[in-house]
């Protein structure tokens, strides 16, 4: 007879073990053998050396499902328990899901350029991802980010913005400095909260596992075992996008989204981005990912607007 300690990481415990560990008694139905007392955080589990090692085993399955799916149903376990290890989960398109979100979301490239800005991001450590409204960059780029982080291949995500404002003055927003910028950083808080329960959410960023901040704070820092993206990278600066490129650590991977139409910098000032995708363009490592209209994946009326002041802008470039 031995006795082992299961510690519960990067899950909340009554995920896996059910209210009133309804989900652990089912679970012990299956390990006839295995005695297991649950204290917060710990399980402490006896049994036979060979029960206990087939046990530790499907329980840390388990929790490595919980922590990509969201989720532990009893057909779960009962599938965990059955096979000798997990297949890839892919949506009925055949896309690869990037993120199993709340309430059964499937977070998945949904176009041909947001697969290729996953596909350039997997052989990459830097991407630019550029194109109009709607295109689902930093939607897709949030969702790079959860998956790099659930699979432990970086320790933190840092996501940033200019806080520049679009014809508003922000000085006349009521508030702190923090009441001031949350909104400017709003669309990244909007897609986090689609891809992470709430509680793990606030965890997270209580514990500075996910940072957000303006693009201000990034300076003096070197961003390294970290997920960082740039977001309204074409309202930066030639000299403050220089500044976040040169952030970046060893071990840190990087998207910067953008959209050079729409800059919102006071006019003598030229937009960072579009220097960067010049200067950068046949730097060996760093990938340029363009979205297109064809990408928009808003109200249909989006792909027209967009459509329509394009073709505004292609009339008056003629006239010059």
């Amino acid at each position: 007879m031995q006795e082992r300690e299961i510690t519960i990481n990067d899950v909340e415990p009554i995920d896996l073990l059910g209210v009133n560990n309804e989900k652990l008694k089912y679970i012990l139905d299956k390990f006839p053998k295995v005695k297991v007392v649950s204290r917060g955080r710990k399980l402490m589990i006896s049994g036979e050396s060979q029960a206990l090692d087939h046990f530790e085993e499907k329980i840390q399955v388990m929790l490595v499902h919980i922590n990509k799916y969201n989720k532990l149903t009893e057909g779960d376990i009962d599938s965990i328990l059955e096979n000798e290890g997990q297949e890839s989960v892919r949506d009925g398109s055949g896309d690869e899901v990037l993120v199993f979100g709340n309430n059964g979301l499937k977070v998945t490239a949904r176009t041909l350029n947001q697969r290729r800005l996953v596909e350039a991001s997997n052989k990459n450590d830097m991407v630019f991802a550029v194109g109009p409204a709607g295109t689902g960059k930093t939607y897709t780029a949030v969702a790079l980010a959860v998956r790099a982080l659930k699979n432990k291949e970086v320790r933190k995500i840092i996501l940033t913005r200019p806080a520049v404002e679009a014809g508003e003055n922000l000085g006349f927003l009521p508030g702190d400095l923090k009441e001031k910028l949350d909104p400017y950083l709003q669309p990244l808080y909007d897609a986090l909260r689609d891809m992470i329960p709430p509680e793990k959410l606030a965890a997270f960023i209580e514990q500075g596992t996910i940072q957000i901040a303006p693009l201000a704070f990034m300076r003096g820092r070197t961003l390294d075992h970290a997920f960082v993206i740039l977001d309204e990278a074409q309202n930066t600066t030639e000299s403050q996008i220089k500044m976040f490129l040169t952030r970046m650590g060893k071990s840190a991977r990087f998207i910067l989204t953008g959209d050079p139409s729409q800059v919102d910098l006071p006019r003598n000032q030229k937009s960072g981005l579009v220097k960067a995708l010049d200067v950068l363009r046949d730097v060996e490592g760093i990938s340029i990912i363009r979205l297109s209209e064809n990408d928009v994946i808003r109200h249909k009326l989006v792909k027209r607007i967009i459509s329509a002041f394009k073709e505004e802008e292609n009339k008056n470039e003629t006239k010059k």
